[in-house]
C-alpha cells in the first residue's frame, strides 16, 4: 500500500508519503480466536528477528538489539498498571521493561471510559485485535511495527456499529453482506516499509530512509544532529 496523508503530523517517525506490506488472509470460524492472533504476531516478529539477524552479519556495525520473545498484554490490563500515564506514556513504560509488546483489545473504552486508541468499528473485531511494539533504543520511546487484527464478523460488526454510534453503515454494500453472512472471515494488518528500514538500519529518523517533503525548520534541526534527510 503506497498513499498521501497529507494531514500527518510530521515527526521522526511519520511522514505524508506511507508505505507498508499490507496482507489478507481468509481463516476458519475456528481460527478466529486469540490464539490465532498471537500465534502470527510471532511469526511475523521471528521473521523480523531473521532479517535483523542477516543484517547484522552483512554490516557488523550494527549491533542487535531487538527482543524476540513477545509480551502479550491488553489495554486495559496496561491501564491498570499504569493508570497516571497517558496511553502513548503507557506504551513505553511496557516497552522499556519488556523489549517486545503486543498491546491487545484496542478500540473500545476502557474501566476509564476511553479507548486506548481509536480504532474504526467495521474493520479489526476489538477483542481480538491489537498493535506489535518493540523499544527503540535510538530514540528512547516505543515504535509499532504493525497494526494488525482478526477482522469483524457478524457479532463483531453489529455490536461495534452500535457502540460507535454509526448505524447507517449497515445499510453500505459491504456492511450488508458481511451482516448477511455472505463475506468469508479474514484476519489481516499492515506492516511499515520505511518504518521496518529505519528499525533495522537503526536510524534516528524516517526520512532518513525515506524520500518525503518535511517543514523547512525540520531540515536545520535535523542537521544540528547529524541528521541527513533524503
Amino acid at each position: 500500500m503506497n498513499a498521501i496523508r497529507r494531514d500527518e503530523e510530521l515527526d521522526n517517525l511519520h511522514s505524508v508519503y506511507v508505505d507498508q506490506w499490507d496482507w489478507e488472509k481468509i481463516i476458519t470460524r475456528e481460527n478466529r480466536s486469540r490464539a490465532m492472533l498471537e500465534h502470527t504476531v510471532r511469526r511475523i516478529m521471528a521473521a523480523l528477528i531473521e532479517s535483523e539477524q542477516d543484517l547484522c552479519v552483512a554490516f557488523p556495525q550494527i549491533t542487535p538489539f531487538l527482543n524476540p520473545d513477545v509480551t502479550f498484554i491488553t489495554t486495559q490490563e496496561l491501564e491498570d498498571r499504569y493508570p497516571e500515564l497517558t496511553p502513548k506514556e503507557r506504551e513505553d513504560a511496557i516497552c522499556r521493561e519488556y523489549g517486545t509488546v503486543f498491546l491487545e483489545q484496542i478500540g473500545g473504552p476502557l474501566r476509564s471510559g476511553k479507548p486506548h486508541d481509536g480504532r474504526a468499528p467495521d474493520y479489526d473485531d476489538w477483542t481480538l485485535n491489537g498493535d506489535l511494539l518493540v523499544w527503540y533504543p535510538v530514540l528512547s520511546r516505543a515504535l509499532e511495527v504493525s497494526s494488525m487484527g482478526i477482522r469483524v464478523d457478524e457479532a463483531a460488526l453489529d455490536a461495534q456499529l452500535s457502540a460507535a454510534h454509526c448505524d447507517d453503515r449497515r445499510k453500505l454494500p459491504f456492511h450488508r453482506a458481511l451482516l448477511a453472512g455472505e463475506l468469508p472471515l479474514t484476519m489481516g494488518g499492515g506492516i511499515g516499509q520505511s518504518r521496518i528500514c529505519m528499525l533495522l538500519l537503526q536510524k534516528a529518523h524516517i526520512g532518513e530512509v525515506q524520500s518525503s517533503i518535511w517543514p523547512e525548520e525540520m531540515y536545520p534541526l535535523c542537521a544540528e544532529h547529524g541528521i541527513e534527510l533524503l
